[in-house]
């Protein structure tokens, strides 16, 4: 007789299986620190290549790393979810060598989609940004916890 999973384990075994080919993530430097179902947690510092003009944190690598998180936290239950929208409101510029973390938590998911919260933050608890993504599960697409580069 198999048993299936507890939940905790099917979201470790998810956040691995993406993070086999997460080559983004992985160019920028970004870390998970977190995966619990419908919850993820990614880190990153802002390095001298990630600013804007104004000399400040771009606001496109805010959005990749609350973005990260999101996809971490609506792939936790073992089928494999994309976004299908988000928005993010900024609301304090980066600086190069803050250590932003971005806290995913799901608020709602019905049918094949789901409703995500992310705020990005440094280690004092100061807000930088507040993200929204909405999930959707596509029929097709191949479970991640299948993949060849699964264990």
């Amino acid at each position: 007789m198999s048993l299936e999973p507890d939940a905790q384990t099917t979201a470790q075994l998810s956040a691995k299986a993406l993070h086999a080919g997460d080559r983004s993530r992985e160019a920028l430097g970004i870390t998970i620190d977190g995966i619990a179902p419908g919850r993820a947690m990614a880190r990153v510092r802002v390095t001298d290549t990630m600013v804007n003009g104004h000399g400040i944190g771009h606001g496109g690598y805010l959005f990749l790393l609350a973005d990260t998180a999101f996809a971490y936290a609506c792939n936790t239950y073992g089928t494999a979810t994309v976004a299908q929208g988000a928005q993010i409101t900024f609301l304090r510029p980066a600086a190069v060598g803050d250590e932003l973390v971005a806290e995913a938590v799901e608020r709602s998911r019905y049918g094949r989609n789901g409703i995500y919260d992310v705020t990005v933050s440094n280690a004092d608890g100061e807000a930088f940004a507040e993200f929204r993504g909405h999930s959707h599960q596509l029929p097709g697409l191949p479970d991640p916890q299948s993949s060849p580069d699964h264990d």
